[in-house]
């Protein structure tokens, strides 16, 4: 052990801050009609500290912001700008979802390729008894069948 850690033993600093908020990826769902929206949008995230990247499109009404930030502020520095209809994205990917079209998941408004992200689109459970009854004759397991 050397004199430096034998010093460093007596001499402990404790940091008054808190730690560094960690990279995310925030998408926000706001409707932009025009240039002038996209650019205002665009500016009012960029501007805040902590970011990284911002990419919008126009076309799905989409806004992707990386970088240190909290959500929630993402989502207000929005608001500030005239959009209150701003929320979080609740759409996912389309071939995420086991049951696409149960109620309250298909939504018209939506993307192409996108549905709601709603709890009623997965299963209950892993082991869910349909499931059990579709792989008993599954032509990939040869051996799941003993009477074929």
């Amino acid at each position: 052990m050397g004199a430096l850690d034998y010093l460093s033993n007596f001499c402990t600093v404790t940091s008054t801050r808190s730690k560094r908020k960690a990279m995310q990826t925030v998408e926000i769902k706001v409707k932009m009609d025009c240039d002038g929206c996209e650019r205002r949008v665009k500016h009012a995230v960029t501007s805040m500290k902590g970011v990284k990247t911002v990419e919008v499109n126009r076309k799905q009404s989409r806004v992707t912001v990386s970088g240190y930030v909290e959500p929630n502020k993402v989502l207000k520095r929005v608001k500030s700008t005239g959009k209150k209809r701003a929320e979080f994205w609740p759409y996912i990917d389309q071939h995420l979802v086991r049951y696409p079209y149960a109620s309250g998941v298909y939504d018209w408004r939506a993307p192409k390729g996108y549905v709601r992200n709603v709890v009623q689109a997965f299963p209950a459970s892993i082991n869910a008894p349909e499931e059990n009854m579709v792989t008993l004759f599954s032509d990939d397991n040869v051996n799941a069948c003993s009477i074929m």
